[in-house]
């Protein structure tokens, strides 16, 4: 794809490292659960039948007892990615930075996530996150110690969700049975089940805290992600839990763990993908056996310009005569995308967004990935000194930009 690029070569570090000090605030907020070190094989365990709340029941019983509902359809995934990472050629290089070659060297990862059981034909939902571009192997740890190889079946990155298939297993635990998400309210318990930082399964519990959150995260890819529509839960979230279910009192499932708060800057506070999202998802995801969809399955439903900002400083107001406080400036136009055909050109700054003030890019990227397709953004622009209204169609982020971002691998 042809670009239009303003400030040439020698900007690009800056734009770099304004980029990654972005990447740095939002990390500081959320991040994926993750996946941990493979753990100890989980003990087993008997479903029991469902008991609805009744008089005399306990909080601490009806929670003993969905969890023992549910467990047995719990499987741990132990993972085996191969991956690259770039290592000088001279081992001595890295030790006096001077600028030698790279090469791309091989790694091997393993690495351990969460799942439940999904279909009777052996479909198990997990994270996208948890078994990535480049899975090469995957063993499924089922409640009663039995280990059975699986593959990916489908997945769906821009949402996070996978389906993991296992053939043959006669002694497949039943499916999970998937709460009404209009039902669930904010303070109703939740409890998390899993296998939290390669320990054997676990649960946690905490509260519903929130619905319809949208936030971005960073993943093990070290790129950031934008969710949305996420259930905010106190419940703890740890690396390894990431694809387990989260489930109210009755043991149906209320989301899929995803991510978690960073704990030096905030406690009690993961997000899982609610139930409407993961029915919808994982129905689709059925039908496409071998393929990695998009958010809707068909794309990314997510607001896109096609240009590249970076922030204004002294340096940018110098080259481009800007004098007015704040603005993102354009610092790239990808050709024939929405900012190209709306005849933005790079120099140009954007000063408003919907008429809101825009005093970082963050401020722009954060409203145009919140805006639906098709949708018309209105830009305050100052182009060469002269100031304009634009407006802009929003188009959807492609395909191979999103998945690029979200499978990178070192």
């Amino acid at each position: 794809m042809k670009t239009r690029t303003f400030f040439g070569t020698a900007v690009v570090g800056l734009i770099g490292a304004i980029i990654g000090s972005f990447s740095m605030m939002l990390y500081a907020s959320t991040h994926f659960a993750g996946v941990a070190g493979p753990g100890n094989t989980p003990p087993a365990v008997q479903a029991a039948p469902l008991v609805t709340g009744t008089a005399g029941t306990t909080d601490q019983e009806r929670i003993v007892n969905a969890v023992k509902r549910v467990e047995p359809s719990v499987v741990a995934l132990q993972v085996t990615v191969n991956g690259t990472q770039l290592v000088p050629t001279d081992p001595f290089a890295q030790m006096f930075g001077n600028g030698a070659p790279y090469q791309r060297q091989r790694v091997v990862e393993r690495a351990s996530g969460s799942g439940f059981v999904y279909s009777r034909d052996g479909l198990i939902i997990t994270n996208a996150h948890v078994v990535p571009k480049g899975t090469t192997k995957i063993t499924v740890v089922f409640a009663n110690g039995d280990r059975e190889p699986g593959h990916v079946y489908s997945s769906n990155p821009a949402i996070d969700l996978a389906l993991v298939k296992v053939d043959g297993y006669a002694k497949l635990p039943p499916p999970v049975e998937f709460a009404n998400s209009s039902q669930v309210q904010a303070g109703q318990w939740a409890i998390a089940i899993g296998e939290p930082l390669a320990l054997q399964r676990s649960v946690s519990v905490g509260v519903v805290s929130g619905f319809n959150r949208d936030e971005p995260i960073q993943g093990d890819d070290q790129q950031l992600h934008l969710f949305k529509g996420l259930l905010q839960t106190s419940a703890p979230i740890n690396p390894g839990n990431s694809g387990g279910p989260l489930v109210d009192y009755d043991g149906r499932v209320i989301g899929v763990n995803q991510s978690t708060a960073n704990p030096a800057s905030a406690q009690g506070i993961g997000f899982a993908i609610p139930a409407s999202t993961v029915t919808q998802t994982a129905a689709t995801l059925a039908k496409n056996q071998g393929k990695t969809l998009d958010a809707n399955g068909t794309g990314t439903g997510i607001g896109y310009l096609g240009v590249l900002l970076q922030a204004v400083d002294n340096n940018v107001r110098t080259q481009i005569g800007y004098h007015d406080q704040g603005g993102a400036v354009v610092a790239q136009v990808q050709s024939g995308q929405p900012a190209d055909q709306a005849g933005l050109e790079p120099g140009d700054v954007i000063q408003t967004i919907n008429g809101k003030a825009v005093n970082q890019p963050a401020d722009v990227t954060s409203t145009v990935k919140a805006t639906k397709p098709g949708s018309t953004v209105t830009l305050r622009v100052w182009s060469q000194g002269v100031k304009k209204n634009v407006q802009v169609k929003v188009g959807e982020q492609p395909a191979d930009v999103y998945l690029q971002q979200q499978q990178q691998q070192p």
